[in-house]
């Protein structure tokens, strides 16, 4: 067993854990803007903000890998998941971002579906998080995250075979895409972070 008179930075964890809490609060509101027609304007906001919020935690994140000297696991591994985890809130707000800017009214049944996938897995993710002190119990996470990736794709392509079956006009099509594509990646980004994960739990077992 390798022994080290220099104790391992221990910080990164309630730091991800921190990160991953900003992704339900974050994936709470989407829910609520894609409902609520009235109040995109401030939800909208509301996202901006916790992308803010997810900047700086991941910030804090690199600041510190920079600064460590022996990381609790591979600095790469701490690097991906620190940038996925990114990634995600990156397209949370971008959904709903184009919804506003591209003026859209009622959105599909899918993209509310797609949201509540999202819910699930930011929940799912975050309560992975603190485990990865220990290291323990965590491929129910990462199943869990593919499962609903999974699910999450076959969403998506109903979704674009009813774009295209002709209910929509040409335009409204091109910008209901782009939001979909959004809610997608943020779904794929997701099963990063839980690739990123499993990868670690391999190299550390």
């Amino acid at each position: 067993m390798p022994f080290s008179l220099t104790p391992k930075d221990s910080s990164f964890y309630p730091l991800f854990t921190a990160s991953a809490q900003n992704l339900v609060a974050a994936t709470d509101v989407l829910g609520e803007f894609i409902h609520d027609q009235a109040r995109r304007g401030p939800l909208a906001d509301k996202l901006r903000e916790l992308e803010h919020v997810g900047d700086q935690s991941t910030h804090a994140i690199f600041r510190q890998l920079n600064s460590s000297f022996v990381t609790p696991f591979d600095r790469e591994d701490i690097y991906n998941l620190a940038s996925d985890l990114d990634d995600v809130m990156d397209h949370i707000e971008a959904a709903a971002d184009l919804v506003v800017l591209t003026g859209l009214g009622a959105l599909p049944a899918e993209m509310a579906q797609q949201t509540a996938l999202l819910q699930r897995a930011a929940v799912t993710t975050a309560e992975a998080m603190p485990r990865l002190r220990s290291l323990k119990d965590l491929s129910d996470y990462w199943i869990e995250v593919n499962r609903i990736e999974n699910e999450a794709d076959k969403l998506y392509r109903r979704l674009l075979s009813r774009l295209y079956s002709g209910e929509f006009d040409a335009l409204e099509i091109l910008k209901l895409k782009e939001v979909a594509d959004q809610l997608e990646e943020a779904a794929d980004a997701f099963e990063h972070v839980a690739n990123v994960v499993e990868t670690i739990t391999v190299k550390e077992s």
